[in-house]
């Protein structure tokens, strides 16, 4: 840039490229020597090309100016400054509203919880309505899609299901051994290994088998038929998708989890016994041990438990999936949501049953 007093204005000369490098360099010396001239001539005889922030230097200086003359611009500069000072002139975005104080800040996180419950009743009776629904029309109900669903959630997840119960046996027993051999009562770890397996861990693991595998299906296949807007295609056929996607899901989830824990229960019970055999106890007295200690009341209640958590993954799952947004995160947002939701909705029951159980006299 070359600068030339003239007699009442100044000269800015420009040449050769005037792009967002150079602009970076001349804004300063630039604005200030235009501001108040006239006239100011910019003289764009020698410049060969010019880009968006070239082009709002120039009208910067036009502006500062008290009067400007252009002298000799191209039709590409005149097409370039055209363009740009309509993109200026255009209506620019809505600031962005101050943010709230404290205290609003709490009423909006209150709000938005309140709103997030009532999404939640609002789902819980649509599935109320659909299912009297289908017990009313019953050829409504999809009872394929529900052998489907047994198959991948109950058969698909037996080999896991048996290698945690083995597994968590055997951990329980050894970590009970340690502290029972120093009263000499490693006879009644059967007790304690199958009170808590048929009461408390063996429907808690499988509820996480099932929110883990089965919870994250529902909501990534659910979530995918909303990024491809079929549940959208569903509604606009008339097809209720509670009746047609949820309820053989949800079914399938009551039925599945009670057969996995009582298989979770049978192989930690295996997976005791074997540590029992190493602790020089035969299989007779492990399982006579066991016959003294279990009732029918802690199997029928660990399995009315698992029923409940199956129904409850199972809402969870669909309802994250129906709940998926259209973006491409849509989906693993649908599914994290299900699994940690399952869990942590499973946990809060069972704490639940724990307290009702013992007033109950279970």
């Amino acid at each position: 840039m070359q600068i030339t007093p003239e007699a009442g204005g100044l000269r800015l000369s420009f040449a050769g490229a005037l792009a967002t490098a150079e602009v970076a360099t001349l804004w300063a010396e630039a604005t200030t020597r235009a501001r108040g001239a006239n006239p100011l001539r910019l003289d764009l005889t020698k410049l060969e090309s010019l880009d968006s922030a070239g082009a709002v230097l120039l009208l910067q200086l036009e502006t500062l100016a008290a009067k400007t003359e252009w002298l000799a611009p191209s039709a590409t500069v005149q097409a370039m400054l055209a363009r740009t000072r309509a993109a200026l002139a255009a209506p620019q975005p809505a600031a962005p509203p101050p943010p709230l104080p404290t205290l609003g800040q709490i009423g909006q996180a209150v709000m938005h919880g309140g709103d997030g419950i009532i999404t939640r009743l609002a789902f819980l009776g649509e599935i109320v309505v659909s299912t009297l629904g289908v017990l009313r029309v019953p050829r409504r109900f999809r009872f394929r899609e529900l052998l489907r669903h047994l198959d991948e959630a109950g058969l698909g997840a037996f080999g896991l299901t048996v290698l945690l119960g083995v597994l968590l046996g055997m951990i329980l027993a050894y970590q009970s051994s340690a502290p029972m051999r120093r009263f000499g009562a490693e006879s009644f770890i059967p007790n304690l290994v199958g009170i808590s397996l048929l009461r408390e861990l063996g429907p808690l693991m499988a509820a996480v088998i099932l929110a883990g595998r089965t919870g994250s299906s529902y909501a990534a296949e659910i979530g995918t038929m909303v990024v491809n807007e079929e549940v959208d295609a569903l509604r606009v056929m008339g097809i209720d998708p509670a009746a047609w996607l949820v309820l053989p899901r949800v079914l399938g989830a009551m039925l599945v989890m009670p057969i996995l824990a009582l298989l979770l229960d049978l192989s930690g019970l295996l997976g005791m016994g074997l540590v029992m055999d190493t602790l020089g106890f035969p299989p007779s007295s492990v399982q006579a041990a066991l016959e003294r200690s279990l009732r029918m009341k802690d199997l029928i209640g660990g399995l009315f438990k698992a029923a409940i958590f199956g129904i409850t993954i199972g809402l969870i799952g669909c309802r994250a999936g129906l709940a998926a947004g259209r973006g491409p995160r849509a989906v693993g947002d649908a599914a994290t949501s299900a699994v940690v939701g399952g869990i942590v909705a499973t946990v809060i029951l069972d704490g639940i049953f724990a307290v009702l159980f013992h007033r109950a006299g279970w």
